[in-house]
C-alpha cells in the first residue's frame, strides 16, 4: 500500500525539533539533546521511537508529566549495584546519566547492575546499548512502564503489560552488535506511525475485547479521523505479544525486572483505574568483557558473525543479517537523503511549532 511521505534534511529536523523543546521550556543543551535522540531512532529506521514522539512529549511536558532540566537521585548504592530515581525528567537526559552511572562502575568492578525508576519516555533502547559499547562494554536491559498498559497477555483480551523492550549490546573493534526489541508483536509506536497513514501494523498485532484479531489502529487509540490526538485510553483493544507465550513470559519478566526490582511499579494495577503519568523503569546489566579472564572476544564474536552470516540464503538474492545491520543501513541511507515522514506525522509536529510561536522550516512537496 503506497502512503505519502515528505523527506526532511537530517539537519534541518535536528534544528527544528530542537527549537521545538526549547521554545517549550527546555534548555537549549537538553533541547537538543531530545532531538538527537528522537533523530537517532528516525536514523535507525525505528520510526516508531523518533521524532513521532515530538508533539506527545510537548504535551507530557505542558501536562506536567514529564519535567524539564531534571537529573537523577541515588536511591540506593553498593559498589556493584545502584538504584537511580529518574525524577520523571525526560528519557533522553535521564538515561545517558544513568548509562554512564553504569559505565563507570563496571569499569571499576568489572560488572555492573543498574535499576532505574521514574524515568520519562527512554526511547530507543539501542541508544543505551550503543552508549555502553562504545565503552567496550556489554550491556542488557530490561525495560517496563508504570501504569502503562497496552498489550494482552497471551491467552487474555485484557492489558497487563506495557510493549516492554529488552536490548542486548555487544562491542566488537568492528562496531558494536544490538539486538533490541519489543515484547509485544509490534511497539506502540508502529501502532501511532501507521495511523498517520504510515506502513500498516502487520495483521493480528492488536486484539479486541471479544478476542478478534486486528491491525486497526482505532482498535488502540478509538476514533482518529479529523484529529492528530493519539490516546490508547480511547482504544478498547490491545497489543499482542510476540511469539505467543513467549513473548507473554518476556513482557511478565520485564515487569519483575524493571517494575517490582527497582521499585517503580509495574504497568498495573492503576490505581482508580485510570491512566495517569507514565514512567519508564529500566534493570541494566554492564559487564567488561576483559574482566572475564578470557582474550580475543572481540575477534570470537566476529568469527562467529561470519560464520552464521555464510549460511545459505533461503531465498534467491537474500541475505543472512546480524542484530543491528539493518539500522546501520538504515542509517547510512537517511543520513545521506534525509528523513521521510508520513505526512500527518509532519503536520502534527508544525501544529506543535505554530503552538508554541514557531515556523516550520521549508521542505521538499510530499511524495507518493
Amino acid at each position: 500500500m503506497a502512503y505519502q511521505t515528505t523527506t526532511v534534511p537530517t539537519d534541518v529536523l535536528s534544528g527544528f525539533v530542537a527549537d521545538i523543546f526549547t521554545a517549550a521550556g527546555c534548555e537549549p543543551a537538553e533541547g537538543a539533546r531530545i532531538a538527537h535522540h528522537l533523530l537517532s531512532a528516525n536514523l535507525t529506521g525505528h520510526d516508531s521511537h523518533g521524532v513521532i514522539r515530538t508533539p506527545r512529549y510537548i504535551l507530557w511536558l505542558r501536562e506536567g508529566k514529564v519535567k524539564a532540566g531534571q537529573t537523577i537521585s541515588v536511591v540506593h548504592e553498593t559498589p556493584t549495584q545502584a538504584i537511580l530515581d529518574g525524577n520523571y525528567g525526560f528519557g533522553q537526559t535521564i538515561g545517558p546519566l544513568a548509562v554512564d552511572f553504569g559505565i563507570a562502575k563496571a569499569r571499576q568492578a568489572g560488572m555492573a547492575a543498574i535499576g532505574l525508576r521514574n524515568s520519562g519516555h527512554i526511547g530507543r533502547i539501542g541508544d543505551w546499548a550503543e552508549r555502553a559499547a562504545e565503552a567496550g562494554l556489554i550491556s542488557i536491559h530490561f525495560v517496563n512502564v508504570q501504569a502503562g498498559e497496552l498489550v494482552a497477555p497471551f491467552g487474555g483480551v485484557d492489558r497487563r503489560f506495557s510493549t516492554n523492550p529488552i536490548c542486548i549490546g555487544v562491542p566488537t573493534d568492528k562496531g558494536p552488535i544490538i539486538l533490541d526489541f519489543a515484547t509485544s508483536l509490534v511497539a506502540e509506536g508502529k501502532v501511532l506511525v501507521a495511523s498517520n497513514g504510515g506502513k500498516p501494523v502487520p495483521p493480528g498485532s492488536l486484539i479486541g475485547p471479544s478476542g478478534e484479531l486486528s491491525a486497526d489502529p482505532r482498535m488502540l487509540y478509538g476514533t482518529i479521523e479529523n484529529t492528530h490526538v493519539r490516546d490508547s485510553a480511547r482504544g478498547e483493544g490491545a497489543l499482542r505479544t510476540f511469539g505467543e507465550h513467549k513473548g507473554s513470559g518476556l513482557a511478565f519478566m520485564c515487569e519483575l525486572l524493571a517494575g517490582c526490582l527497582t521499585g517503580g511499579g509495574t504497568s498495573g494495577p492503576i490505581p482508580g483505574g485510570k491512566r495517569g503519568r507514565i514512567a519508564n523503569g529500566m534493570l541494566s546489566i554492564y559487564l567488561a568483557p576483559g574482566s572475564f579472564g578470557t582474550s580475543g572476544f572481540s575477534d570470537s564474536v566476529l568469527d562467529y558473525a561470519r560464520y552464521v552470516k555464510a549460511s545459505r540464503p533461503a531465498e534467491t538474492g537474500g541475505e543472512v543479517l546480524i542484530p543491528g545491520e539493518p539500522e546501520s543501513r538504515t542509517r547510512q541511507e537517511r543520513l545521506k537523503h534525509g528523513i521521510p515522514l508520513q505526512v500527518e506525522t509532519w503536520a502534527a509536529i508544525c501544529d506543535t511549532a505554530h503552538a508554541l510561536g514557531l515556523s516550520p522550516p521549508a521542505i521538499p512537496a510530499p511524495n507518493a
